[in-house]
């Protein structure tokens, strides 16, 4: 039997009077994964967040959500997420059991059930001993916390994170890491939109980079590091009057131009099994080196060579 896809867009479309804000975007995310959306501000990724969640009206094109298409089966499609925005949709007037308690019974629970899903929450998310206290005491770390367990009463299968660690401590940041990874290992799949390069490397199985309203890249985060150029290497010839010959046997080694800026030599690296090699050549030629580095490219790389200039 064929797992259906936890959601499917196809030519998915926003006009803003003249403008484009999303521009024929297709893309599909699998049952269980982490998908991440990637772009710079205003490169329409929340514009499409808002249309898969029906919070926005598409101009053209389809999002369905578990097989279900949004614009048909609304009512339904949206009870099978949850969506957590950078900004908690709580009273700040009362407290965290208030509010969960609130949103519980909004949901159709019980009082009973809903008394004891606010526990399970307030527990998960290590909010109890501040469950009484008013929101207005609440740090940003523990707002962005009740914002998400608010969004997980009915235990979604899916779930939208709108860059829910915008503003947070890193301490706070690494935990919230930990809670999305605990949700996706009970089976839950996440749609993440996120500023953190870092957040996306280390939570995402896939990842979607939008500019200027299109899809421009997807792909794991290795694949797309793969497809931007290889390994970087870095070093310090030490004695000037080598360079010359320095940069001969690099260039005869790699076959790629070799950047060099006063002593310091670089060059890219299309394998890996290059580097050893080249190490024996300018050894055996007795040019010494000093400041040796090397540098896997990075989703930073990734995102600066997919989206900048790109107009």
């Amino acid at each position: 039997m064929k797992t259906v896809n936890a959601i499917e867009v196809n030519h998915l479309t926003k006009e803003f009077g003249n403008k484009t804000a999303v521009d024929d975007i297709s893309f599909d995310v699998k049952q269980g994964e982490v998908f991440g959306l990637l772009g710079p501000n205003g490169a329409g990724k929340t514009t499409t967040l808002r249309m898969i969640t029906t919070l926005l009206k598409s101009s053209g094109g389809s999002v369905k959500i578990f097989g279900h298409d949004t614009a048909k089966e609304g009512r339904l499609a949206r009870s099978m997420f949850g969506l957590t925005g950078q900004y908690a949709s709580v009273d700040e007037d009362i407290s965290a059991r208030e509010n969960l308690m609130i949103f519980a019974r909004l949901n159709g629970l019980s009082r009973a059930a809903s008394k004891q899903r606010t526990q399970e929450l307030l527990t998960e998310f290590s909010l109890v001993n501040s469950a009484d206290k008013s929101l207005k005491d609440f740090s940003g770390g523990m707002r962005r916390r009740l914002d998400l367990a608010v969004s997980l009463i009915t235990r979604p299968a899916l779930i939208f994170l709108d860059e829910p660690t915008t503003g947070l401590d890193p301490r706070t940041r690494t935990q919230m890491w930990e809670t999305i990874r605990k949700l996706v290992a009970q089976g839950s799949t996440i749609v993440l939109t996120t500023q953190y390069l870092d957040e996306a490397d280390q939570l995402a199985d896939r990842i979607a980079v939008i500019d200027h309203g299109k899809l421009v890249k997807i792909g794991t985060p290795e694949e797309l590091k793969k497809q931007i150029g290889g390994t970087k290497l870095n070093f310090t010839i030490d004695k000037a009057a080598q360079m010359t010959i320095a940069v001969q046997l690099m260039t005869k080694q790699l076959g790629e131009s070799i950047n060099q800026t006063g002593q310091r030599l670089s060059a890219v690296l299309n394998n890996i099994s290059q580097l050893a090699p080249l190490l024996d050549t300018l050894q055996r030629s007795k040019i010494a080196i000093s400041d040796l580095t090397v540098q896997e490219p990075s989703l930073d790389d990734v995102f600066m060579n997919l989206t900048v200039g790109k107009n």
